[in-house]
């Protein structure tokens, strides 16, 4: 069903076209969309007109249109105005409206079948017999965008992104929550994850533009059948969440990018806290003061370099083998011993991932 901003819209600019008042009127006598705020006289003569046989119609110096939706009345034109023409462009009018109801059908079952596919609701044969009938090519490149913002209400964000994004028919831009808006973009054969990022932070500045606050996108794989549409898009969820926990000074996360994050994320807490116990005891590596978190999270940065570390921190290089040495002592581990400072920063990541679902929960 086309919405009646869409139709208004519609009527007012057919109207700058063909200098005619134009007025459409639902089934049930309501004016949904008029090019003038003085034609309430048109309901009941349009009431009348909908229960005759006849498709199109002058009453009272009016140009009355039927416009169907399948065989099923839809709509009422209603065409004034003076001159010859009247009937030949209100005709044309009531084409144009009958025109946009169709195209918004096909879209609308277009968004309905790439719903169920993200969904994983439809059977293998389905989806392929589906996409032929609505001339979705099966075979070419995609990818699954999610974008989250707007305070996690999508419906501004879904608008926005229809109007300025969704003009093509190559790509598609839905929801399935009320959380998330979903762009299922189509790529060239030679897009990479490069030409992908500039296109997320091209949505991204745009929506900043448009007011929309804390706007984060994450995207998957990409995948060459459109039976494999769901996995990008699941790909995208996880990169999302995982995103936000382990990259949350990013706002465009790739799934291709998180790396150890994604296998953490997908652990159970209980096996969280029993390595955490075992390997710290009863305390949490997280639970050092700042200083020393400080020069841990500094020397990981550095690659395990104490000469560059201790350049970037300011201090003395035996000053940073001291806090090394004392960090040893605390918990057994010598972050200067690759396995070791593997051991630690997976545990540092396993803590915040579980302070992260503990925050879920209230």
């Amino acid at each position: 069903m086309i919405s009646n901003q869409i139709l208004q819209n519609t009527i007012e600019g057919l109207k700058a076209i063909a200098r005619i008042e134009l007025c459409v009127v639902d089934v049930d006598g309501k004016i949904v969309a008029a090019s003038s705020s003085d034609m309430d006289h048109c309901t009941i003569p349009a009431l009348e007109f909908a229960q005759s046989p006849a498709d199109s119609q002058e009453v009272a110096g009016c140009q009355f249109f039927k416009i169907f939706d399948e065989q099923q009345l839809e709509y009422i034109l209603v065409a004034g105005g003076s001159g010859e023409d009247v009937y030949t462009l209100g005709k044309m009018a009531a084409f144009q409206i009958q025109n946009l109801l169709v195209a918004y059908k096909e879209r609308f079952d277009k968004d309905n079948f790439i719903k169920n596919l993200l969904l994983d609701n439809l059977l293998l044969v389905d989806i392929f017999s589906r996409a032929k009938k609505l001339h979705i090519p099966a075979d070419v490149r995609r990818v699954a965008m999610i974008i989250e913002g707007g305070n996690g209400k999508d419906g501004n964000v879904l608008e926005l992104m229809r109007a300025n994004f969704g003009s093509n028919n190559k790509d598609f831009i839905t929801a399935v929550d009320e959380n998330n808006v979903i762009v299922v973009k189509e790529l060239d054969e030679t897009d990479a994850n490069q030409e992908i990022d500039k296109i997320c932070t091209a949505y991204k500045n745009f929506l900043d533009k448009e007011g929309i606050q804390n706007v984060h996108i994450a995207y998957g794989t990409v995948v060459k059948e459109i039976k494999e549409v769901s996995r990008s898009y699941k790909e995208a969820k996880m990169a999302l969440d995982v995103g936000k926990i382990f990259f949350d000074e990013r706002n465009i996360i790739a799934y291709s990018e998180l790396g150890i994050g994604r296998l953490i994320y997908q652990l159970p807490i209980p096996l969280c806290k029993m390595f955490i116990k075992e390997i710290f005891g009863g305390k949490s590596p997280d639970e050092f003061d700042e200083e020393t978190l400080t020069t841990i999270n500094k020397f990981f940065e550095n690659s395990l370099n104490v000469s560059e570390t201790s350049r970037q921190l300011f201090i003395h290089r035996n000053t940073l083998v001291y806090r090394l040495d004392k960090l040893q002592k605390t918990t057994g581990l010598d972050l200067r011993i690759f396995e070791d400072a593997i051991t630690f920063k997976i545990a540092l990541m396993v803590v915040k991932y579980m302070k992260y679902m503990e925050s879920l929960e209230y």
